[in-house]
């Protein structure tokens, strides 16, 4: 019985519409709900690609400045056999000038009388470029080789940096070295033989031999050609060239390996007129 102040047909709808079920009324009425329940709905995880810059991929990373080189990959160097030499490519920042001045020469120079003395670490042919230094070093182990060339590049740098301080009368200090350097083991005695020919005669590659400073050299004054004893023209005579009173010579080793003593004069002495083909 509903309430005297509700009305009957109002109570008898609301009873019908409690919880949304089928009830039977005082009336014998039946009712079911306005709407059925919709099944819930499967949810699918969604994939959201970001926006990346770099990562493995084609054509991925920054861009190397243009015109510029792109450095050698800092990438862990691989292990190393002592018994192979190795050629060394470093190269300069922009705005130095060049490397093949008597200051900078000499800078260069007193790099190489402190790397003399790091351990399992020996430097044997070096020229200089006017923006990149070649070499032909032995290392013990890539340890080694990491650490004689620290303090050679790092020697260098500091004299480099000194030099055009005082030519400019105002202290320059900062990166010299612009990339990291190329090391290439040499592994056959015709390899040896074709990067020793590169390095020594690298000066008639770039035409340094037709500058006025070359006047009557043979061999580059920016290496220590004048040192290197297997020169095909140099058989027959006790010296190729006689240096001046005045020039000091880069200061190096002499080799130790095989490969660089006698394994590559299986192919044949070098000519101080050779033109040096591709790099290996």
């Amino acid at each position: 019985m509903s309430p005297p102040f509700i009305d009957e047909e109002l109570s008898d709808l609301a009873v019908r519409n409690v919880g949304g079920f089928k009830l039977r009324t005082s009336r014998g009425e039946s009712s079911t709900r306005n709407r059925m329940a919709k099944p819930r709905k499967k949810h699918v995880q969604q994939t959201f690609e970001f926006r990346t810059h770099g990562g493995k991929r084609p054509g991925a990373g920054r861009p190397p400045k243009k015109g510029r080189r792109p450095s050698e990959p800092h990438t862990e160097r691989p292990e190393i056999d002592c018994r192979h030499p190795l050629h060394i490519v470093s190269r300069v920042v922009e705005g130095l000038g060049s490397l093949r001045r008597r200051e900078m020469f000499l800078a260069v120079r007193a790099a190489t009388i402190v790397a003399f003395e790091a351990p399992g670490f020996h430097i044997v042919y070096l020229s200089i470029q006017r923006n990149h230094l070649h070499l032909i070093v032995e290392a013990k182990d890539k340890d080694k080789l990491a650490e004689g060339m620290k303090v050679f590049l790092g020697s260098a740098a500091k004299r480099i940096n000194g030099v055009i301080s005082r030519q400019h009368r105002a202290r320059r200090r900062g990166q010299v070295f612009a990339d990291r350097y190329f090391a290439t083991p040499l592994t056959t005695p015709r390899a040896v033989r074709h990067t020793i020919g590169y390095v020594l005669n690298n000066w008639r590659k770039h035409r340094e031999d037709r500058a006025p400073i070359a006047a009557g050299w043979k061999v580059d004054p920016f290496s220590n050609g004048a040192d290197f004893w297997w020169w095909k023209e140099r058989v027959d005579v006790p010296f190729l060239y006689r240096t001046p009173p005045t020039y000091l010579g880069l200061v190096t080793w002499l080799p130790r390996t095989w490969l660089l003593r006698v394994g590559w004069l299986r192919h044949g002495l070098v000519s101080v007129t050779e033109l040096p083909g591709p790099r290996n």
